[in-house]
Parts: structure tokens; C-alpha cells; sequence
């Protein structure tokens, strides 16, 4: 096998095309006269074209980090209690559709909230743009000004960044590889025929969970008895699949000993059914998928679908969390302290000056807020009932009742997930188990399931399912 350094590894060695097909083009600044609608509700537009002004001159306050500029940060729990009563009197005037109310605690939140601010200040900042996007009418020039997404490069940028620095995705990734390699050494042993592992990926995404899959399988063999790793892998872009087989192609070459195969498949309104030979050993990688789906029935198709093909595993990660789709102030304010403590838990990683933040709370974080606060409304389609961050209890009912078992985690899954979390704090130094703790690793379900905290707040939870 290759030498390569940590540095490499925990990058996944991964690069960013420069000439992306899916780069977003920026939109202009909307002016005055863009913002006043056909029916003359000139008063109306002027109010929300002040609060965009304000919006737009806390937006830059990071340039301005002079604590001259922020006046109000030198009584920061006093700062940060009131931003939270004014979120969520503005969530409950926009649920009540009182937007005149809305608009104003609003200013009182741009007034006070700053992306270069402390962590309430910063989470504050993005969820008063979630509610100001759900104010605004969609495809109005203010309603796009807030709502713009970054650019292809800069959401994978933020992304990779976040996982270098930070145990939230890594945790859950290795615990659900672990699982995966367990199921493979005990149908390989079992096993005459060739050494193939086949993973269905049903959300592959930029595919950051496998190079460490990749090293781990290479560590069980040998050239002369190779390991042969296909991955189906499921999404949305063709452009992103594309950039992912490569990604992933140029980092299993790191191994002499393990030969890789890439399937991408573009998820349309029928699931694609991936060829599956004989002999293989089948996982299946529910990872981030089944809170996507639009309901209930789409769930249960997947999982019906899987019972028939029978994987030796089935591995689920889910943000953890208990956002009813339908209810909006109550998804505001379960959203609201799990962002928070995901906010929060970034003091243990990088300092509230490092550029990496800033980016990753922007172009990642900022942009799930505004994702969860107003997919109702964004959706075209209105039969959208989806479990959307639910908790591990909710998810046990769905597996069981479709013809699944938990599995418990090994020893050796759960110490690894421990020493990582030792690894990643790394900045604010290490954190003891306790009432005071930082990152923590939860068992639950009776050793069926782990969870990562910050402190006492769940945040991912990974479990692992066999059939029945």
C-alpha cells in the first residue's frame, strides 16, 4: 500500500473543478423600483427594502471587526438571550401571518446579529434570514437576494471543511463503515466465491464516506487475493456523480490490493434498480436519504425494496431531532436548538476569526437553516408528509414495522468513535465525559445505536439493520 500523510487522508485528497458545469450565476442587487409590486403596495415594499438595507449592512459587519462596531457585544448573555426572544417572536408572527410584526423584531435581530460575532450572534443571523425568506414572495429580487445559494465549488469547499474539522459527519461515516466491514468479514469468511463488496449508496452525495472504507479493506488483503469494491451511488446531479467516480477513482488507486468500480445513478421519479450479481456481499448505505423522501410511501417503497434484495447490512444515519413538517413554529424552535448547539460546537474546532468558519457557517450551516425553515413552501409538491429529522425512536417504528432488526454495535465500533472525538477536539482542548462535556458519544437502544452530542443536545445518530 502507498505511504501518504494524515494531512492527505483527512482531506479525502480531494479537489475542486474549477470549471464546474453547475456553477450558479450571481444575481444583481435589486433596487427600488424592482421592489415595488403591480399592485402600488409601495408602503409595504419600502419596509421590507429598509429591513434588506440593514440585513445587507450586518452581512458585511465582518469586514468591520472592531469591537467599536458592536457596542452591544460587551454583555454577550444578555446580547444573546434577547436575539433568542426576538427569533422566536418573529417565528411566531410569521406563523400567525402577521408580517408587519415579523418585520420588526426582524430589525431588532439584523441590528444586533453579526456573522462575526459570537456563535448565538451568528446562528441568529441565519435564522432571521430563513424567516425573511419565508416573508418574501419566491422569485422576487428581494426573495432571490436571500435565498441565493453559493456557488457549486464553494458548497463543496465549506463541505470538505467541515468534515476536516469537525467529528459530525466523520462519527456517524465511521460508525457506519465499521458496521459495514463486520457484516464483510463474516460473509467473506463464509464465503468461497471471489471477494466482492457491493455498497448501494442511496444519498453517495461527494462520497467523503468511502476512502476511509477503502483503506480499512485494503488493510484485510493482500494483491495476491484482491478485494473488489463497487459502489452504487445515487443523486441528483450528473455533474456531481461525475465529479465523485473521479474523486474516488483517483483515491483508490492509493491501494495495489483493492480494485474499485463506480456506478452513478441519477434518482429520478422511479428508483433504478442496480445489477447485483451472485456472490456478492450486499450493504445497503441509508445515509441522509430516507428524511429527503416526499412521504411515508416513498419510505416504505425503499425499504420494501431492500427487504427483497436482502443486504447483509443496512446502515441508517439521521440528523437527530423531532421537526414535524407540518407544524412550523415548532420545527422553528427544535431546528433552532440543534443549530445552535451545531454553532456552538464549532468554538471546539476553530476560532470565531478563522476564515474556514466563516465559510462553512455560511455556505453549509446557513444554507441547511434556510433549507428547514422553508422546504414546505419551496416544494412544488404539496403531498410532502416526510419524517424530516426525526428521532432514532421514530426511525426504530419505521425499520420494524417494514421487517427490520437492530444490530448492535461492537466494542471496537463504539472506542472508535470515542477516540475520534479525542482527535478532533483539538482547539479548545480536550473534553471529559460530564455535565459540562463537548463532543460526546451516546449508546443507546441497548448498544442498537450511537449518537454524536454537543454537550447533552443530540445531533447524528447512526444505526445499524439486518431482515428479518
Amino acid at each position: 500500500m502507498q505511504e501518504y500523510e494524515e494531512e492527505d487522508f483527512l482531506c479525502l485528497r480531494l479537489s475542486i473543478s474549477s470549471d464546474s458545469d453547475c456553477e450558479r450565476k450571481r444575481n444583481e442587487t435589486p433596487t427600488l423600483s424592482d421592489s415595488i409590486s403591480s399592485d402600488g403596495s409601495f408602503e409595504e415594499e419600502r419596509k421590507i427594502l429598509s429591513l434588506f438595507q440593514m440585513r445587507d449592512q450586518m452581512l458585511n459587519l465582518h469586514r468591520k471587526r472592531g469591537r467599536e462596531d458592536h457596542p452591544e457585544e460587551s454583555d454577550v448573555d444578555g446580547n444573546g438571550l434577547r436575539l433568542v426572544h426576538l427569533l422566536l417572536v418573529a417565528a411566531t408572527s410569521v406563523d400567525e401571518n402577521n408580517p408587519g410584526a415579523a418585520l420588526e423584531s426582524l430589525r431588532g435581530i439584523y441590528r444586533s446579529a453579526s456573522l462575526a460575532g459570537d456563535s448565538v450572534q451568528r446562528v441568529a443571523a441565519y435564522f432571521a434570514d430563513g424567516l425573511f425568506a419565508r416573508l418574501l414572495t419566491r422569485g422576487s429580487p428581494f426573495g432571490d437576494a436571500v435565498a441565493r445559494g453559493p456557488a457549486r465549488d464553494e458548497a463543496f469547499l465549506s463541505y470538505a471543511e467541515l468534515y476536516k474539522v469537525s467529528p459530525l459527519y466523520q462519527m456517524a461515516h465511521f460508525t457506519a463503515n465499521e458496521a459495514i466491514l463486520e457484516a464483510f468479514d463474516k460473509h467473506d469468511r463464509a464465503n468461497p466465491n471471489p471477494r466482492v463488496l457491493h455498497v448501494i449508496d442511496f444519498e453517495v452525495s461527494y462520497g467523503f464516506q468511502w476512502p476511509s472504507l477503502m483503506q480499512s479493506l485494503s488493510e484485510r488483503t493482500n494483491v495476491a487475493r484482491r478485494i473488489l469494491l463497487k459502489i452504487t451511488g445515487y443523486g441528483s446531479c450528473p455533474e456531481q456523480l461525475q465529479e465523485t467516480q473521479a474523486r474516488l477513482t483517483s483515491f483508490a488507486q492509493c491501494f495495489q490490493n483493492l480494485v474499485f468500480e463506480f456506478t452513478g445513478v441519477v434518482r429520478g421519479l422511479n428508483l433504478a434498480k442496480p445489477k447485483i450479481k451472485k456472490g456478492e456481499i450486499l450493504v445497503a448505505n441509508l445515509s441522509f436519504h430516507l428524511s429527503t423522501l416526499k412521504n411515508y410511501s416513498e419510505i416504505s417503497d425503499t425499504l420494501n425494496y431492500l427487504k427483497s434484495i436482502r443486504p447483509a447490512i443496512v446502515v441508517l444515519v439521521e440528523q437527530e431531532g423531532s421537526r414535524k413538517t407540518h407544524n412550523f413554529l415548532s420545527r422553528f424552535t427544535e431546528s433552532l436548538h440543534y443549530f445552535a448547539a451545531i454553532f456552538d460546537s464549532l468554538d471546539d474546532c476553530l476560532p470565531l476569526e478563522s476564515a474556514e468558519r466563516l465559510r462553512i457557517e455560511k455556505n453549509h450551516l446557513g444554507i441547511e437553516i434556510k433549507h428547514v425553515m422553508n422546504y414546505d413552501i419551496d416544494d412544488d409538491d404539496n403531498n410532502n408528509d416526510s419524517l424530516r429529522f426525526q428521532s432514532l425512536e421514530t426511525w426504530k417504528k419505521r425499520m420494524e414495522s417494514n421487517g427490520f432488526r437492530g444490530v448492535r454495535h461492537s466494542p471496537n465500533a463504539v472506542m472508535q468513535a470515542k477516540l475520534l472525538l479525542k482527535m478532533r477536539s483539538h482547539y479548545a482542548g480536550t473534553h471529559l465525559e460530564g455535565e459540562n462535556g463537548g463532543f460526546r458519544v451516546f449508546e443507546r437502544d441497548d448498544g442498537r445505536a450511537l449518537s454524536l452530542g454537543w454537550q447533552e443536545k443530540l445531533l447524528i445518530t447512526a444505526s445499524s439493520w439486518c431482515c428479518v
